[in-house]
C-alpha cells in the first residue's frame, strides 16, 4: 500500500468512525452546529496556542480536533439533506484550482502580491460581493479583522509605501487621543482609541507581525510578571493594600529579570 493509499484508508476510517459516533453517542446526537459552535472556537485557539509554541504533539493532536468539527459538520449537515462532505472536499478542490490560475492556468505572477491581488479579484468575482471589504466575517477579533481590511485595501493599491509613513499618523492619533482626554469627551476618547489602534495594526502589518499574536504575546508576559508580584505579596504575609504603588513597581522590576 503507497503513502496516498494509506491516507485515502485512514481518512475514510476517520470519516465513518465520526459518523457511527454522531449516530451512537447520547451526547453528540445531542449536538446541533450552533451549539458546537464554542468548542470549534476554543479548538481553533489550542491549535493557535500549538503553533506558537512550535509544539509538534500538540499540533498533531489539535489539528485532529479541528478536522472532528469539520467532520461532524458535515455529517450535521448530511442529515438534513443540506450538503455532504463529499460536496465540502469537491467545492475546496475546485477554488483551489480557480483561485491558483499561476499554478493549474497559464496565469504568470511576479511574487507574493501578485498572487494576493489575483485571488481577491477571483474571490470578489465568485461571490459577486457588494464590496472589495463586504467578504470579512463580522465575528472575528478586532484586531483581526483591522488587519484583514487593511490587507484588501492593500490589494487595490490604498496603502501606505511603508512603516516610516504610518509613524508620523501615529503620533498625530496620539496627540487627537491626548486632546480628547483632555476635554473630557468620553465618545471622542473612545473614537480616538479606536483610530490609534488601528494605525497600530497597520504599522505592524508593514514590518510582517500579526497585531493579535503580538498582543497575546504580551498579555501573557504580563500575566506572567504579574503572578511573580502576586507570590511575593503572597510571601511576606501583607496585603496588597500594605504595598504602595512605588513597592509594586520595584517587584514588577524584578519580574523582569526572571
Amino acid at each position: 500500500m503507497d503513502e496516498k493509499e494509506k491516507i485515502c484508508k485512514e481518512f475514510i476510517d476517520l470519516y465513518l468512525v465520526v459518523k457511527r459516533v454522531r449516530e451512537e453517542c447520547p451526547w453528540d446526537q445531542k449536538q446541533t452546529s450552533q451549539t458546537l459552535i464554542p468548542y470549534f472556537l476554543e479548538e481553533s485557539y489550542e491549535l493557535i496556542d500549538a503553533l506558537e509554541k512550535d509544539d509538534s504533539e500538540m499540533i498533531k493532536e489539535e489539528l485532529g480536533d479541528i478536522l472532528l468539527h469539520i467532520l461532524m459538520q458535515s455529517i450535521m449537515a448530511e442529515e438534513k439533506n443540506r450538503f455532504n462532505f463529499e460536496e465540502v472536499c469537491k467545492n475546496l478542490k475546485i477554488k483551489l484550482i480557480t483561485r491558483h490560475p499561476h499554478v493549474f492556468g497559464e496565469i504568470r505572477v511576479e511574487g507574493v502580491e501578485d498572487v494576493l491581488t489575483n485571488w481577491e479579484n477571483i474571490k470578489s468575482k465568485e461571490k459577486e460581493e457588494k464590496g472589495i471589504l463586504s467578504g470579512i466575517p463580522k465575528n472575528m477579533p478586532a484586531l483581526l479583522t483591522a488587519f484583514r481590511i487593511q490587507e484588501k485595501a492593500s490589494h487595490v493599491g490604498f496603502d501606505w509605501k511603508n512603516s516610516k509613513e504610518i509613524l508620523p499618523k501615529l503620533y498625530e492619533e496620539i496627540k487627537e487621543l491626548e486632546k480628547a482626554i483632555q476635554e473630557d469627551n468620553k465618545e471622542k476618547v473612545e473614537e480616538e482609541i479606536g483610530d490609534l489602534l488601528f494605525t497600530v495594526v497597520n504599522i505592524s502589518r508593514h514590518l510582517g507581525i500579526d497585531p493579535e499574536s503580538s498582543l497575546r504575546k504580551t498579555n501573557n508576559k504580563f500575566t506572567e510578571r504579574f503572578n511573580y508580584i502576586e507570590r511575593k505579596v503572597k510571601e511576606s504575609g501583607k496585603d496588597w493594600k500594605d504595598y504602595s504603588l512605588e513597592e509594586l513597581d520595584e517587584l514588577w522590576e524584578a519580574s523582569k529579570t526572571l
